[in-house]
């Protein structure tokens, strides 16, 4: 059934089918307002050169997406993208901007047409350590009529913000994973299995893991862990595992569709994800990967000290340390594997509450 006030514009600074957590919620949020019967309308960038994977994952949606191509100079493309943002919003009644460009473009946009804005905050965009940078988000905010932060953690870095700030965490997609699949189809190397799902950066702290894998392997010698995601900075964390003499304990596996990597969860005893705060002021906001294993009955340890805190329930999916301490990190594997029945039920359960047509309906209230 149609909702009145039914157009509704996402502008987005990532989407599918490339990876990304700001692409993943915003995916996830326009398809279940789409089936909530709001007529929803997309704007994202094309960040494949010739645009064809997009393309065929956009033939697919119940809703339409219109895609900025990539173009040199990058200028061009800015100028195209604000352009096509402005007349989205003219024809829309609603908008929800996600993403540092996203929040700047729409924010210009409202001065000329007054709709009801909603702004998704996810992290890094609001922690920006350039003076200039910062005003210009902070003016960006104060043109929202309601701003949504992914984790307590997120509203803690805007609380200057004279606007309404809400908390709605991060949901997962419970239709990702196949039933049956049988995960004896590829054998894991390592007792215990660690993984970490995301790009390989220093916010997602793979580095900080391989840096405690040395007295990680005095107490469990069979240890072996497993990265999945884009190599963007694996040659540096090579570097470094070679240095520490830890090489043939891990194993970088570079983007995987989503069978193969259900295959790998399947057979992980730990998801790990120690963040890291970057000097450039880019942070963890919440942590999707860490629900999308949990829903495997897979339990975490994570970061304390970002968006981290709000995606493991303590005690019951996973375990938070301070990412740079190699005591914590082998006490909560300890921890873990000792009661290991207690944590893959407690995953199941925590994610259950994270489903995305739950927090979709948390989303609707904001709605006109």
């Amino acid at each position: 059934m149609k909702q009145e006030n039914s157009n509704i514009a996402i502008v987005t600074s990532e989407f599918p089918p490339q990876p990304g957590g700001i692409g993943n919620h915003a995916y996830n949020l326009a398809f279940q307002l789409s089936k909530s019967g709001y007529e929803v309308n997309v704007i994202a960038d094309n960040r494949s050169i010739d645009g064809k994977e997009e393309e065929l994952f956009d033939s697919t949606l119940p809703f339409t997406v219109e895609r900025t191509r990539i173009t040199s100079p990058r200028c061009l493309m800015y100028f195209k993208r604000i352009f096509s943002t402005y007349n989205l919003i003219a024809s829309s009644r609603q908008v929800i901007a996600s993403g540092k460009f996203s929040l700047w473009s729409v924010a210009a946009c409202s001065l000329f047409h007054k709709r009801n804005y909603i702004a998704v905050v996810h992290g890094s965009e609001v922690n920006f350590k350039k003076h200039f940078a910062r005003i210009l988000i902070n003016y960006s905010l104060s043109r929202f009529k309601v701003i949504i932060a992914v984790s307590n953690y997120t509203k803690s870095l805007i609380s200057h913000i004279s606007r309404p700030v809400v908390v709605i965490p991060n949901g997962f997609d419970s239709f990702k994973w196949k039933n049956g699949l049988n995960s004896e189809l590829i054998n894991l190397k390592g007792n215990p299995v660690l993984t970490t799902v995301g790009n390989l950066t220093l916010r997602k702290g793979q580095q900080n893991v391989i840096k405690h894998l040395p007295k990680l392997i005095d107490q469990f010698p069979e240890v072996h862990y497993h990265c999945i995601g884009l190599k963007t900075e694996a040659n540096k964390f090579s570097r470094l595992a070679k240095d520490l003499k830890v090489e043939s304990y891990i194993t970088f596996h570079g983007r995987l569709n989503d069978t193969k990597l259900q295959h790998i969860l399947l057979q992980t005893d730990l998801f790990v994800m120690l963040s890291s705060n970057t000097e450039a002021g880019d942070i963890e906001g919440f942590g999707i990967a860490i629900l999308e294993a949990n829903a495997l009955g897979v339990p975490a340890i994570g970061s304390k000290y970002c968006g981290i805190e709000d995606a493991i329930q303590v005690g019951s999916s996973g375990i938070l340390i301070d990412p740079n301490s190699s005591e914590e990190f082998i006490t909560a594997i300890r921890t873990i594997m000792d009661d290991k029945e207690k944590f893959q039920f407690g995953s199941k359960i925590w994610a259950k509450q994270h489903q995305w047509s739950d927090i979709a309906g948390l989303y609707l209230k904001h709605l006109e």
